[in-house]
């Protein structure tokens, strides 16, 4: 599941959600990755450089643990162009309480052409430059809070853990040349839904201008002149031309349980989720009673769900089909499937519309949200005729 992309010379560094690294060229191809040199990993690097600087902090949208870490750790990781590190700039900042060190030390990053960068935490009201030899060149703050506090654990909720902390800073981007000034995505309030921009000069960290952005527009891009236009994502989503949806490939001809072979076209004239899986996903077993609910909802005639296994042991995927007994088609992948549609990992979905067109990609498991979600736009979708 990407969350961000940055230039890498002639590529392209796309950071993955748990926080690999994966390097792709122009046409999409992947060209090598890496794992995260911390729990989760936040890279960004020099563009329009034949030897790019690579830098990684720790990921602001991904925190899948609580790990303690010594207070000589760095805060800011140089790689090599093989995502490997090679040197540390300053340190964290350890909290009272050490298993949030990686969330009172995650940020986001950009990097300027002359190596300096550019750091600002996800949960304080900073936003700092750093030499490239790692001196701190100035700190600004926007002076959100009277009182600043770390993030602190709350009574558990049964087997949920609940952290207190503030959303302050969402995302840094420096501005194309000949702008060059630093732009920061962040928030008036603690639940990060009360979003602004602040222009920076990146000389002296002064604050240049704030725009502040309506509750729906959560998409902002600059031009290199520096107007800073915002949209609202979701309307942008909508009004995409359905003639635009390139074709799912490549199209299946897989045997189902009883060994008849099914394929794409028999579901030609539907919308259509096509569900990857297997018996050892975890999350796998979280979702299909959601894809259960789903399917009941909506009539045999509009709405189909192909479901099919990537398990090379057919004991366990029949094993997984008694327990679950899901009411829509099983086609058996063999564990052949990732070969075939390049997914990173499971559970993997595509949702199709009635000509066999991809209206949109689900990479793991969101939960009862994603679902929710997920039947509004099949809703819509079967209006379409």
């Amino acid at each position: 599941m990407p969350v961000a992309v940055a230039p890498l010379g002639a590529d392209l560094l796309v950071t993955e959600r748990t926080g690999e690294g994966v390097v792709l060229d122009t046409a999409g191809h992947p060209v090598r990755e890496w794992e995260s040199p911390n729990v989760a990993s936040l890279y960004a690097a020099t563009a329009g450089t034949a030897r790019p600087r690579v830098v990684a902090v720790r990921s602001p949208y991904y925190v899948p643990q609580f790990a303690a870490e010594a207070d000589t750790a760095p805060l800011i990781r140089v790689l090599d162009t093989l995502g490997r590190p090679v040197e540390g700039l300053a340190t964290v900042r350890v909290p009272a309480a050490p298993f949030l060190t990686h969330l009172v030390n995650a940020g986001a990053v950009a990097v300027g052409p002359d190596g300096a960068v550019y750091f600002a935490p996800l949960v304080r009201d900073e936003i700092r430059k750093y030499a490239p030899n790692g001196a701190l060149r100035w700190t600004t703050k926007r002076g959100l809070f009277a009182r600043e506090s770390d993030p602190e654990f709350l009574p558990p909720r049964g087997r949920e853990v609940q952290v207190r902390h503030a959303l302050v800073n969402v995302a840094l981007a420096l501005g194309p040349p000949p702008d060059g000034r630093l732009y920061v995505l962040g928030s008036d309030d603690s639940a990060a839904s009360k979003l602004r921009v602040d222009v920076l000069d990146t000389a002296t960290g002064t604050i240049l201008a704030t725009r502040r952005l309506a509750p729906r527009e959560t998409a902002v891009a600059v031009d290199a002149r520096g107007s800073i236009a915002a949209f609202d994502a979701d309307s942008l989503l909508r009004g995409a031309s359905a003639a635009g949806r390139e074709a799912f490939e490549p199209a299946f001809a897989l045997p189902d349980l009883t060994g008849d072979t099914v394929t794409l076209a028999r579901f030609a004239g539907k919308v259509t989720l096509v569900n990857f899986w297997a018996s050892w996903c975890d999350p796998c077993r979280e979702e299909f009673p959601h894809m259960t609910e789903l399917y009941r909802e909506f009539s045999r005639r509009a709405f189909e769900i192909a479901a099919i296994s990537d398990d090379v042991d057919r004991g366990k995927m029949a094993a997984f089909v008694r327990e679950f007994r899901p009411p829509f088609p099983i086609l058996v992948g063999g564990g052949r499937m990732k070969q075939a549609y390049h997914y990173r990992g499971l559970p993997y979905s595509v949702l199709l519309d009635r000509q066999g067109r991809i209206i949109e990609r689900i990479f793991g498991f969101g939960g009862a949200e994603e679902f929710r979600e997920l039947h509004e736009t099949i809703a819509k979708e079967v209006r379409v005729p």
